[in-house]
């Protein structure tokens, strides 16, 4: 019982912390010497319900968690949807929402374009972080030394010739993410594909949105805007007190 009180004692100090928790912090919360406190810290990590930020050496809590949190996700999901698909009428485009689990990015929820030819995949699919928009969404507001070490377990293939394929360049490409605002698969994931996706900030769930359309319709200046009208959609769904009207 005494090692069970110390793991709780341990998630919920990490679950309070915004930035991270030290080991000494650990260790005198539980009042355990540090090195039987790191041990617990490992254990804990390398079952994923915590994760160690390399460069800052900051526990946070980890992604484990995520595949437990059923019903965060059920009503995330349930407030993206009129998003979605008010989005999607907007541009008779496919619409995405999708959330980090493992090394990838899964989606939750998709709104098909209506039109015949179209980009899209089936709620549940896996793809990678390194050659999607959404992946990339999510990926640029992780602590580095957790995106390299998911890099490393997954790797980078080519899954076209326009894929980015090492740390270095795809970590160049977070930061111009970050700075944008958004993030851009052109034709990385699908050979004819582009796709525009913002992360969902404010909530404690790795999330994003995207649209995405065969590219022959979605040209490169138009991304900007359709950013912005999936930047406006993120707030909303982040603080979802309002609702698209019905049409």
């Amino acid at each position: 019982m005494r090692a069970v009180e110390r793991v709780c004692s341990i998630l919920n100090l990490v679950q309070e912390s915004v930035d991270g928790v030290t080991l000494n912090a650990v260790a005198k919360t539980t009042q355990l010497p540090k090195s039987s406190a790191f041990r617990y810290l490992w254990t804990l990590e390398n079952h994923r319900y915590v994760e160690r930020d390399t460069d800052s050496g900051l526990f946070r809590l980890g992604l484990g968690f995520v595949g437990m949190q059923s019903r965060h996700l059920e009503v995330l999901r349930e407030r993206a949807r009129p998003w979605l698909e008010r989005l999607r009428d907007e541009y008779d485009e496919t619409t995405n929402l999708g959330i980090l689990d493992g090394n990838a990015v899964i989606y939750l929820d998709i709104v098909e374009s209506r039109r015949t030819v179209r980009l899209s995949v089936s709620n549940g699919h896996r793809d990678p972080i390194h050659s999607t928009a959404l992946g990339k969404a999510i990926a640029a507001h992780l602590p580095e030394g957790r995106v390299r070490e998911m890099l490393t377990q997954a790797g980078m293939p080519g899954v076209t010739p326009n894929t980015i394929t090492t740390p270095d360049a795809y970590l160049d490409e977070l930061g111009k993410v970050r700075e944008d605002g958004y993030a851009v698969d052109n034709a990385e994931n699908e050979p004819d594909g582009r796709c525009v996706a913002v992360p969902i900030l404010g909530t404690r769930l790795p999330a994003a949105i995207s649209l995405s359309a065969p590219a022959s319709r979605f040209a490169p200046e138009d991304v900007a805007k359709v950013a912005k009208s999936l930047q406006e959609i993120a707030d909303q769904i982040a603080a979802p007190e309002e609702r698209p009207e019905s049409r």
